[in-house]
């Protein structure tokens, strides 16, 4: 892996497939219940401790954005593929989505009433990890609830097709929630709790949820 380089083989490879991974992605929260369940746990939360702006980080096409304002919330998007960002747009004209990178967030400190980054970490090295959590734990409100939602497992794969036969260039890292709640206590976040789905299928996935310290 190069490590200066994933995050524009990441921007690269999603600005080639926004169009066919919007396509592919619509309608995969109807067939999630659990997923939704998560969400809407997420959306409870938020709303106990003030509520406010959320930032779903590495948004994609904008869907999982859309399905929490629905919820009630005042969410917004913001993805690394200015590709994903124009699709967002388009398919959500009502809300609110701008390009970004989730290892240097432009917002400001303590700025956002919850956040989540949903199937999106798992393209950030393990080595990048803590960085991305480090700027979780800044832009967060004290108090303000986290849900990370990611593959469940072990070991990467470099994925280099996907979404209408589209050449792509990412790494994909399966975590085991443990590693991942380990990382999530060393930024200083309090870990809340943890739903597995799919565990005996073949894409396994996991939603971990924490709190920044303080607050209400």
């Amino acid at each position: 892996m190069n490590p200066d380089g994933w995050l524009t083989d990441t921007r690269t490879s999603y600005d080639t497939v926004a169009a066919g991974y919007a396509d592919y992605i619509r309608d995969a929260l109807a067939g999630a219940p659990f997923v939704r369940s998560g969400l809407a746990l997420f959306a409870d939360l938020v709303r106990a401790a003030g509520g406010g702006p959320v930032a779903d980080v590495g948004c994609g096409p904008g869907h999982v954005t859309a399905h929490l304002r629905e919820l009630g919330l005042d969410a917004f998007g913001i993805d690394l593929s200015p590709g994903m960002v124009e699709v967002a747009r388009r398919d959500h004209p009502g809300l609110r989505f701008e390009v970004g990178s989730m290892t240097d967030l432009a917002l400001a400190d303590g700025s956002v009433a919850g956040l989540l980054a949903f199937w999106s970490l798992i393209h950030i090295p393990d080595e990048a990890v803590p960085g991305v959590l480090a700027q979780f734990r800044r832009v967060l409100r004290p108090g303000g609830p986290l849900l990370l939602g990611f593959h469940a497992g072990t070991g990467s794969r470099l994925k280099t097709e996907g979404y209408g036969g589209h050449p792509m260039k990412v790494y994909v890292h399966r975590r085991h929630p443990d590693q991942l709640a380990a990382w999530l206590r060393e930024a200083g976040f309090l870990v809340e709790g943890q739903l597995l789905t799919d565990p005996d299928g073949a894409a396994p996935g996991a939603m971990l949820y924490a709190r920044c310290p303080g607050g209400r």
